[in-house]
């Protein structure tokens, strides 16, 4: 029978710290062309962290207090990278409009 994989706490740093290494080298390479699609997946991605993270704080008793903190923190982090997020987009989107005449 096979035994279930878990992940150690050392192997969990790793995880992070290569995912961060590896983002910041996709982003720092990336043409300026490409950013406001990126801004969009962006977008995408912290909505389903956010939704994520509700569904976390829903199902986890309160008496588990790392996980609801960290929960807690993607939820808060999530809801200003998407607002921060659609402000940028409103921002460059107004650059290409005609001014309005009076």
């Amino acid at each position: 029978m096979m035994e279930s994989f878990y992940l150690s706490q050392i192997d969990g740093v790793y995880v992070i710290a290569l995912s961060i290494f590896i983002g910041i080298e996709v982003i720092k390479n990336v043409p300026a062309v490409l950013h406001t699609p990126l801004m969009s997946g962006a977008n995408a991605i912290s909505g389903i962290i956010v939704i994520g993270g509700i569904i976390q704080l829903l199902t986890t008793p309160l008496s588990n207090i790392p996980a609801t903190i960290i929960a807690s923190l993607a939820v808060v982090i999530g809801i200003i990278n998407v607002s921060g997020g659609f402000f940028v987009t409103h921002r460059m989107l107004a650059m290409f409009s005609k001014p309005k005449k009076k």
